[in-house]
């Protein structure tokens, strides 16, 4: 009897167009069969939102090749839940999200439409992996990226993630005989100190956007800003249990009697 191919399910937040998505079809064209559904439109930023207010649409854009394509309206969460319940006759082996345009590393995950999209998989008990390259140009070199996210793919599916947790997957901006390797890391100690800039419209209107920069107040040399920096892919393991677990000792001893 043949042994049925691994099926990866296939999303991302920076659109249906982006370049970084059809970089990582690529790289998983080869471990299984793929189904890509990816939202209409640039989601980035919008962590584990949901949508709850209004319709969603999904259409099939490209089937073809034994690839299928869908984009949705919604999230990149949106994506992952509908391509479960509506589009994939069985549960898949796999979902991986990206290719990032732009880091998702140190606190960025938390905000991350990519990394939120490969937790949704996660919750679902899918293994799960979420790809990022720091580049923003549209024609950034995904050759590397898709050399090493094959690689990665390919260990998870022989050999799992430990459940409840997905993996956080940082590319540095190098081509692909630059890149010295891969580090498994934890989350830099880094965060945004961001000023919202004052402006006018044409109408005279105030309007605010939002600046800021990166700072990384970690020094350690096990992180992922630190992989990074110095020419390494960061894989750093997540999970979505937020329960701080060593503050649970703490909060115990303290009296809540009340009278």
């Amino acid at each position: 009897m043949k042994k049925e191919k691994p099926l990866i399910l296939i999303t991302n937040d920076d659109g249906i167009t982006a370049p970084g998505l059809q970089a990582l079809s690529e790289a998983m064209s080869v471990l299984g069969d793929i189904v890509v559904v990816a939202p209409d439109s640039p989601q980035s930023g919008m962590g584990h939102a949901i949508t709850i207010n209004n319709l969603l649409r999904l259409d099939a854009v490209r089937v073809h090749d034994d690839q299928k394509w869908y984009q949705c309206s919604g999230t990149p969460v949106d994506c992952v839940k509908i391509a479960i319940d509506k589009i994939l006759h069985r549960k898949p082996d796999l979902c991986v999200s990206g290719i990032n345009h732009g880091s998702n590393s140190s606190i960025n995950v938390i905000y991350s439409g990519t990394m939120s999209a490969a937790m949704e998989g996660a919750i679902e008990g899918i293994p799960s992996i979420g790809f990022s390259l720091l580049d923003y140009a549209l024609d950034a070199d995904f050759a590397g990226a898709i050399k090493y996210a094959r690689k990665i793919a390919k260990n998870v599916l022989e050999h799992g993630i430990p459940e409840g947790t997905l993996l956080n997957v940082n590319i540095p901006k190098l081509s692909a005989t630059e890149i010295k390797g891969v580090k498994i890391c934890r989350q830099a100690m880094a965060k945004w100190e961001e000023e919202f800039d004052e402006r006018l419209d044409p109408n005279k209107r105030k309007y605010y956007w939002l600046t800021g920069k990166f700072i990384n107040y970690d020094q350690g040399e096990d992180t992922d800003e630190w992989a990074l920096k110095n020419g390494y892919i960061s894989v750093v393991p997540v999970q979505f249990d937020f329960t701080a677990h060593h503050a649970i000792s703490f909060l115990n001893k303290l009296d809540y009697h009340v009278e």
